[in-house]
């Protein structure tokens, strides 16, 4: 039997066609001009395409810099800069809006999160999706670039902690509601918009 390679390639099949892994995404949609929002010389913003909220944005580096874990002190420029941005987008924007990362990235290329605190979306279908956002596993914009400044990197988090993290209780992120399932929390996720 064949396995697959990071590229989508089956390994020890000359003929195969060469797909990409969906993990590897971000770097077609970096290119797409309908998902660019924004670009500079350093980053990229782009539309998420299974966004969690009204508004989702994901603001990439042009360099090629896999996820936070790889940032340090030379980085701070850049952060700086990803910081901008958001700032930009605040101003531009009347839902309010937060920033920042997923302490356990599922997507290749460094990439912050910028999205509106409504979370009304029908692409937020799990607990998973909810957690990563509304819980400690979304690293704000802020202590990253806090983290970065004081120890040149940031700290992982354990399997055991991702895992808990998941697992958290639902809860409303406007409110003390504790729904039941996820149809009850979107449908009360309405009554603050």
């Amino acid at each position: 039997m064949s396995k697959r390679n990071i590229t989508g390639v089956k390994t020890g099949d000359t003929n195969a066609k060469k797909t990409k892994h969906w993990s590897l995404g971000l770097l077609e949609s970096m290119k797409d001009s309908n998902s660019v929002v924004k670009s500079t010389d350093k980053l990229v913003v782009i539309r998420d395409k299974y966004p969690k909220a009204k508004i989702h944005y994901l603001v990439l580096p042009q360099d090629d810099i896999t996820n936070i874990y790889k940032l340090n002190k030379a980085h701070i420029n850049l952060l700086e800069e990803f910081g901008n941005i958001y700032k930009q987008l605040q101003e531009e924007e009347t839902y309010s809006l937060k920033a920042g990362f997923h302490a356990v990235p599922s997507m290749f290329r460094l990439h912050m999160h910028i999205i509106s605190k409504d979370m009304i979306s029908p692409c937020l279908k799990t607990k998973i999706h909810w957690n990563s956002f509304t819980t400690a596993f979304f690293l704000p914009y802020e202590d990253v670039l806090k983290e970065i400044k004081l120890n040149g990197s940031v700290k992982k988090v354990s399997h055991e902690q991702h895992k808990a993290l998941m697992a958290t209780e639902l809860q409303c992120n406007q409110c003390s509601y504790k729904p039941k399932n996820m149809p009850q929390l979107k449908e009360h996720l309405l009554s603050h918009s």
